[in-house]
C-alpha cells in the first residue's frame, strides 16, 4: 500500500513535533512499513513543502546537524521566553572567546588558545565546554606531553543553530565590535522559546573589550556553569567575541584540520 504525498508530509509533520529532538530522514523513513514506505524524494519533498507552510508562522522547520527540527521563529522569540521565569545564562567572555577559537581553529589544544589570548584558560572553562558536550577531544598532538586537541561536537551546531561547520561566518563577515555589543543591547530573544545566551560582562577584564593580554581566567565564576538546559542563542553571541579573539596572529596554526562535516 503506498501512501500519498499528504499523508506522508502530514506524518513527518507530527513525527517532528512528537520526537522533541531534531530527525535525519533516514530516522523518518523508519516510521513507515516496508510495504509502504516512500521514497527519499517524497520524504524531501514533504520537508519541503512543510518549510514552506510554516516560513510565517510562530514556529519554523529548521534544519541543524543532527536532522530537521520544528523551533520557535525569532521574531516572536521575545515573548515566547516570557514562559520561562529562569534568566538566560550568562557566560563570561573568556568562555566565549575560547569557544570561538576551538570553532575557528580546530583542532587546537589549551596551550594554543592561552597563547592567542595571552591569558591562561581556567579550568572551569573548559569543564564547562565539554560538559555542555560543546567540545570534545580530537586527538593529541604529537609534541613532549602529547597535549588533546579539542574540536567541536554535533551538539555545538544543533545549539547554534547551523547544519555544519561551513555555516559559521567567516571573518570578513564579522564586523566591527563596536558596533555588534551596541546592537546587542537591542537583539531580539534567542532562537527557541527558551531564551538567548547571554555575555556576562562582568566578566570582561578591565583594560578594554579586546585587550586581555596579561590578564587570567583563573579566577573565573561559576556563572557559565550553570544549567540552562534549552536555552538557545543567537548566533553574533560567539560573533561577538570572534573578532577579537581570531585578529591576534599565531604561529600554532597546523594542517591537517578536519573537515566542516567531520564531527561526531
Amino acid at each position: 500500500m503506498s501512501l500519498d504525498q499528504d499523508t506522508v508530509k502530514r506524518i513527518v509533520e507530527g513525527a517532528l513535533f512528537a520526537a522533541g529532538q531534531p530527525m535525519k530522514l533516514d530516522k523518518l523513513a523508519g516510521l513507515f512499513l516496508e510495504e509502504e514506505a516512500p521514497p527519499t524524494e517524497m520524504l524531501v519533498e514533504a520537508i519541503n513543502q512543510l518549510k514552506e507552510e510554516y516560513a510565517s508562522r510562530g514556529v519554523m522547520l529548521k534544519e541543524v546537524a543532527s536532522g530537521f527540527r520544528f523551533q520557535v521563529q525569532e521574531s516572536v522569540g521575545e515573548w515566547v521566553s516570557r514562559l520561562w521565569e529562569e534568566k538566560p545564562a550568562r557566560y563570561s567572555r573568556a568562555l566565549l572567546e575560547t569557544l570561538a577559537l576551538i570553532a575557528y581553529r580546530q583542532p587546537i589544544t589549551r596551550g594554543e588558545i592561552e597563547e592567542i589570548r595571552g591569558v591562561s584558560v581556567s579550568s572551569h572553562i573548559t569543564k564547562t565546554l565539554l560538559e555542555r558536550e560543546w567540545i570534545r577531544v580530537v586527538g593529541h598532538r604529537d609534541v613532549p606531553g602529547r597535549p588533546a586537541m579539542y574540536g567541536t561536537t554535533r551538539t555545538f551546531l544543533d545549539y547554534f543553530n547551523l547544519k555544519n561547520l561551513d555555516e559559521l561566518p567567516s571573518l570578513a563577515e564579522i564586523r566591527d565590535l563596536d558596533t555588534i555589543n551596541a546592537e546587542l543591547e537591542l537583539v531580539q530573544r534567542g532562537l527557541d522559546p527558551n531564551g538567548q545566551l547571554d555575555v556576562d560582562e562582568s566578566d570582561v577584564e578591565e583594560g578594554g573589550d579586546g585587550d586581555l593580554t596579561g590578564q587570567s581566567d583563573s579566577e573565573e565564576g561559576d556563572d557559565h556553569s550553570r544549567s540552562e538546559a534549552g536555552s538557545q542563542p543567537a548566533e553574533s553571541e560567539v560573533q561577538t567575541v570572534a573578532q577579537s579573539a581570531l585578529d591576534t596572529p599565531t604561529e600554532t596554526e597546523h594542517t591537517g584540520d578536519p573537515k566542516p562535516g567531520e564531527l561526531t
